[in-house]
């Protein structure tokens, strides 16, 4: 079998660098595992998502090494492509085939001419002709190509245009030689990029293997950080205590520090931008509790109402205990399975919908006087002290208002633009890190704030915006105004009754 030769290939080769250098190359379990399901005859692409540090990029060089010397494959003038985003990242694929190729015996290496100057490319010259080359991200330079294996490295780090144009020139080249693809990479920071797609849409003669722990966990939980690191075990990267140390220090730093430990220690797809988000993934965790506190005092509704087919969202905030509630709303037509594919998120908004987060109403739109009172028939005839929503949906309100019964509540009109939005998200985060703000888990929110980026003037005054263009961030803004309005509610001094009285 293919799978088994590379393994005996790469266990008679030795270790090039770090501090077992010169060991012979034994392989972990997670590692065979991955060599038998991308090796396999009926996969064409292999797929590998795991923390950095658990030397994906070694093992993916010695199976180019093997190819490129014709172990397995004995097809003449063989063709071996390593991509990376750089040049600087692709030469540490070649640096790795080189460390590999000193340790082999002196007439094997006599067969190997290494190329370092304007193109890196090792020729073997036995058995057939076999190149490698590393190549940075430029779809051109590929075109034409007929490589026998391909090597995809970091694919979540490539600019998504190039990355994309050289991806699909290098897939359409494999055919030709019945070659295959690696694609390995640790997390992307969302669920549109291209490598999560791969993972979470695996096309036919696809073998993805992800060690990718669930979300939610706090950053120093041991299983976790074993489930995303499980070379830590078998002495490959860093050890289980250099991680957990690691965690910690993150999580006492906080910010970017915390966001880049989740992404590519532990392997979570986390943007690890934090200079424009509305919160980090770790913040809005904060809120989340295992049981709410009960429905006391005023409530306020933050509504953000949807376009013609966008999602409609509300929030129910109840300022003196914290309690908060949020739902979202999509037009039947397209389903939830169509919309989650063509917004990049999978099968989201389906468990969404199992989840009870999400519901849908209307056929081609979203009816907001019948959303609205699907929303407030969720608070069991709860009172509604006050309605927030967008000024600029102001016909849209008072229609909707009307047809679900609620002529008589007060409505606060608020702005999205630096002027209401900046004062808005300075109190919603006052009372988010204050501790103010407790919710269950919802995917729904923590999908929203995931998508959810501030525009900042130069005066520093923030507004709200989508991360990127397919983003969902109609809950975040409803929150937003829901939150800010209680925070403002609460900070307003209590009216005192008058002292004199009239006859």
């Amino acid at each position: 079998m293919t799978a088994e030769a590379v393994i005996s290939f790469l266990e008679t080769l030795k270790i090039p660098e770090g501090p077992k250098a010169g060991e012979p190359l034994r392989l972990a379990s997670y590692q065979k595992d991955f060599v038998r399901g991308a090796m396999a005859p009926d996969v064409m692409v292999g797929c590998l998502s795991i923390g950095r540090g658990n030397a994906k990029t070694a093992l993916s060089a010695g199976i180019a090494l093997g190819a490129v010397m014709g172990v397995w494959d004995d097809q003449p003038r063989r063709e071996i492509i390593m991509a990376a985003r750089n040049r600087d990242q692709a030469k540490t694929a070649f640096g790795f085939m080189v460390g590999f190729i000193d340790g082999l015996p002196e007439e094997e290496r006599e067969l190997f001419t290494i190329r370092r100057g304007s193109r890196l490319e090792i020729e073997y010259d036995n058995n057939g002709t076999g190149l490698a080359r590393c190549i940075a991200a430029d779809g051109r330079s590929i075109l034409g190509g007929a490589p026998n294996l391909a090597i995809l490295d970091e694919r979540a780090a490539w600019e998504r245009d190039k990355g994309d144009l050289l991806e699909n020139a290098i897939l359409s080249g494999l055919g030709k030689r019945n070659g295959k693809a690696l694609i390995i990479s640790t997390s992307a920071p969302d669920d549109a990029n291209t490598f999560s797609r791969w993972l979470d849409e695996p096309p036919p003669g696809t073998f993805v293997q992800e060690h990718r722990p669930p979300f939610g966990l706090p950053a120093d939980d041991r299983d976790s950080l074993l489930q995303a690191n499980p070379g830590a075990l078998e002495g490959i990267g860093a050890s289980l205590e250099w991680l957990e140390a690691q965690a910690q220090r993150a999580i006492a730093r906080g910010g970017s520090a915390l966001a880049s430990f989740r992404n590519l220690n532990r392997n979570e797809r986390v943007s690890t931008e934090d200079r424009s988000v509305l919160v980090t993934v770790d913040e809005w965790l904060s809120a989340e509790v295992s049981e709410l506190p009960e429905r006391d005092g005023p409530c306020v509704l933050g509504v953000d109402l949807g376009g013609s087919r966008s999602m409609s969202a509300a929030a129910m905030f109840w300022p003196m205990t914290g309690r908060l509630e949020s739902i979202g709303t999509f037009p039947a037509l397209p389903g939830l399975v169509d919309r989650g594919a063509a917004d990049g998120v999978s099968g989201r908004y389906s468990e969404m919908h199992e989840r009870g987060e999400l519901s849908v109403l209307g056929e081609n739109t979203v009816p907001p006087g019948p959303w609205l009172a699907s929303v407030v028939r969720q608070l069991d005839g709860y009172p509604v002290t006050c309605i927030v929503g967008d000024r600029f949906r102001h016909a849209e309100f008072t229609e909707a208002m009307a047809k679900a019964g609620l002529s008589r509540v007060p409505f606060i009109w608020r702005g999205f633009g630096w002027k209401d939005g900046a004062e808005d998200i300075e109190r919603f985060r006052r009372a988010l890190f204050d501790g103010q703000v407790k919710t269950l888990p919802s995917l729904l929110l923590r999908s929203a704030f995931a998508d959810a980026i501030t525009l900042v003037d130069p005066a520093g005054n923030a507004k709200l915006a989508k991360g990127r263009s397919l983003g969902r961030i109609d809950a975040a803004a409803a929150t937003v105004l829901a939150v800010a309005e209680g925070a403002r509610q609460v900070a307003r001094p209590a009216r005192q009754k008058a002292r004199i009285g009239w006859a």
